[in-house]
């Protein structure tokens, strides 16, 4: 048995008995379709543009600074090569000031040329300016790169600032330049005054060595190697500064001989003993003559005798040491009392004539110096011949080349 629902007995019992169907079509029913809003989409969009542009904005804004801190850094790694260079150039100009200054303070008064002097002073003070305008430059800070900023708007704001301090660093690379060039020119300056007054001041050294002929030889030596090596010196440092105050002290010392050595011929004599002296370096050119005065020179001295004595050195300069009798300044200017000088001066001028004789003996010696006062044109006995016999003519002629 089959069951009914209502509905369906009572449809069946309409008349015609026909049921329509739920469908009138065998299409499938229709769905509804929901409309999307457009602002929506619109809002995508946009989002997606943003970001587009915030990315854009911070890969270049990131771009730009890293090309800005590339710049900088060169630009500060230039700067640190000229101060590197300019602090040198300072520290060497301060070394030559200190020098300079030295040599001015050493100064005595001893052949200094004013002058010269003034030119070293000014050139110091120059040079003290220089540096005073470097050490300022030195001071200025070269500013350090900080951390990199994150967003676009501070890397561009850092870019910036980087950019002025590149321009900032490289107008103080340039100023730096310029005062490495001052301290060059200062420099220079200051050498070639410095220079110039060891050159002057060496070159008086032989006129101060003429104005004191009496001094004695080790300290007429002294002077001329001082003035040489002053005249050497190429750089203004402390070997000039020890080469100018050893000149200094050499001429002072020049002095302090001669007065001694006066002090010793000292006396109603002293005037005769400087002609006597004078005659003798006339005579002996380029020999450096040292004299000493006594009562009794080789024995003899006393009743009308005279007595001379000499002894001399090969070394470079030639140089002697002639030893006189009072009596000798008692006869002056008498021929025998000059054949006498002559005859030691023959000893002393054998310095440059060494290889012109025999000085292997004491006869030989002696032989010399007579023909070298005979070849001079002094007779008289007392040249030698009285002493030591007539010298070969040989020697004469020799002695004839010895001048």
């Amino acid at each position: 048995m089959n069951d009914v629902s209502a509905s369906e007995s009572r449809d069946a019992a309409l008349p015609g008995g026909h049921a329509l169907p739920p469908y009138f079509s065998a299409s499938p029913p229709r769905t509804r379709i929901r409309k999307r809003r457009p602002g929506l989409l619109w809002g995508l969009v946009g989002g997606i543009a943003v970001i587009a542009t915030v990315s854009t904005l911070q890969l270049t804004a990131d771009a730009s600074y890293d090309a800005a801190e590339v710049q900088y850094r060169e630009a500060a790694q230039t700067a640190a090569g000229a101060r590197l260079t300019l602090d040198e150039a300072t520290a060497d100009l301060r070394d030559v000031q200190e020098s300079a200054a030295l040599i001015l303070e050493s100064d005595t008064g001893a052949l200094v040329d004013p002058a010269a002097k003034g030119d070293v002073t000014a050139s110091v003070a120059d040079a003290e300016d220089a540096a005073a305008a470097a050490d300022s430059l030195l001071a200025e800070a070269v500013p350090a790169v900080g951390e990199k900023p994150t967003w676009f708007w501070d890397l561009y704001a850092g870019a910036g600032a980087l950019d002025e301090d590149r321009r900032s660093v490289a107008r103080l690379e340039d100023r730096m330049q310029s005062e490495r060039e001052a301290i060059g020119t200062a420099g220079d300056a200051l050498t070639e005054s410095g220079l110039s007054l060891l050159t002057t001041t060496a070159s008086a050294a032989a006129d101060h060595e003429a104005a004191h002929i009496s001094a004695r030889n080790d300290d007429v030596i002294a002077l001329r190697e001082a003035a040489a090596t002053a005249s050497a010196v190429t750089t203004i440092d402390a070997d000039a500064v020890t080469a100018f105050t050893s000149l200094q002290s050499a001429a002072a010392q020049l002095v302090a001989s001669e007065d001694a050595e006066l002090a010793e011929k000292s006396g109603p004599l002293l005037a005769t003993r400087l002609e006597v002296e004078a005659f003798a370096r006339s005579i002996a050119p380029g020999v450096l003559l040292e004299f000493d005065w006594a009562p009794i020179v080789n024995g003899v001295g006393y009743n009308g005798s005279m007595g001379g004595y000499t002894t001399w050195w090969w070394d470079e300069p030639g140089r002697a040491t002639i030893q006189l009798s009072n009596s000798v300044a008692e006869q002056w200017p008498a021929d025998r009392s000059k054949a006498l000088v002559v005859h030691e001066v023959g000893h002393a001028i054998s310095v440059k004539c060494a290889d012109m004789y025999d000085a292997s003996t004491q006869d030989s010696i002696e032989k010399w110096a007579t023909a070298w006062a005979i070849s001079m044109g002094y007779t008289d006995d007392a040249n030698g011949v009285w002493a030591y016999g007539y010298p070969p003519q040989n020697y004469i002629d020799a002695a004839a080349g010895c001048r």
